[in-house]
């Protein structure tokens, strides 16, 4: 893994298949772009489908410092600017929900439309910020892999722990190329982020709010803060944190619902 500035030239390492109207997957934390395998199949056939390692993140290059929501907002539109896509939806997972909102705060004009998937608006509670500290504590005396063994199960529902054993199995494999300055520097980014439950009760953008019925992550009174036409809440059930693994096929069809939605309503 590469060292790299914090600059415009930074570019993640990525993947995309398939054409059409352009979708930016983006991982969550100590996660990576195979996250997304199981719905890539299903979603490239219908759309232009992009899928990244976050900073530091997988193959992505690595840099010092705290990973703030808006430093990965760039890091998106570099990667939109690399491909030349002019709009896309974007759809970001935990962590990468607190980035996409900086996404669409930032770049609204990028947009055709943007999802938090097992994320909020929401900023860290004071027990949430601490809980940061230890983690960024964790990683810097006991390394990443320790980290990822205890976190990863948790995204799970807790049935699926033991039923999907392979693929917490594979999650973790995922996390542990994650460099440690990436995990820090996300961990202490999601720290400070602000509160940008704002963004989604200005914007006329198509969103969609999509939350796992049994994720002990994110829980209920956090996930659908705000109401509006534009904006679409969905629970998937039976999953917890990571509907993408345990529930793709569903997965997959509320992201292709929803954007064919959106898309209708442009038209209309």
């Amino acid at each position: 893994m590469q060292n790299a500035d914090s600059n415009m030239d930074y570019l993640p390492a990525f993947e995309h298949k398939g054409s059409g109207v352009p979708i930016v997957l983006l991982h969550g934390f100590c996660g990576s772009r195979r996250y997304w395998y199981d719905v890539l199949p299903v979603l490239s056939s219908h759309y232009h489908v992009i899928v990244p390692d976050l900073r530091g993140h997988g193959s992505s290059p690595v840099s010092e410092g705290t990973y703030t929501m808006e430093r990965l907002a760039d890091d998106t539109l570099a990667l939109l600017d690399r491909l030349k896509i002019e709009k896309a939806f974007v759809f970001g997972h935990s962590l990468s929900g607190y980035s996409t909102l900086a996404f669409a705060e930032k770049y609204p004009e990028r947009l055709l439309g943007f999802g938090l998937v097992h994320s909020t608006p929401l900023p860290d509670t004071e027990a949430g910020r601490e809980g940061r500290l230890k983690a960024a504590a964790q990683i810097r005396e006991e390394g990443v892999q320790a980290f990822v063994d205890g976190l990863i199960p948790k995204l799970f529902a807790p049935e699926h722990r033991t039923s999907m054993e392979q693929k917490v199995k594979a999650a973790k494999d995922m996390g542990y190329a994650t460099s440690a300055e990436g995990a820090i520097g996300c961990a202490l980014g999601m720290r400070d982020r602000p509160d940008r439950t704002d963004v989604l009760m200005r914007t006329d953008l198509p969103v969609l709010l999509l939350a796992g019925e049994l994720d002990e992550v994110i829980p209920e009174e956090r996930r659908f803060p705000v109401a509006h036409a534009n904006i679409t809440a969905v629970t998937l059930p039976g999953v917890g944190h990571m509907g993408m693994m345990e529930d793709p096929a569903r997965f997959a069809d509320e992201i292709a619902a929803f954007i064919e939605k959106s898309r209708g309503n442009e038209g209309a």
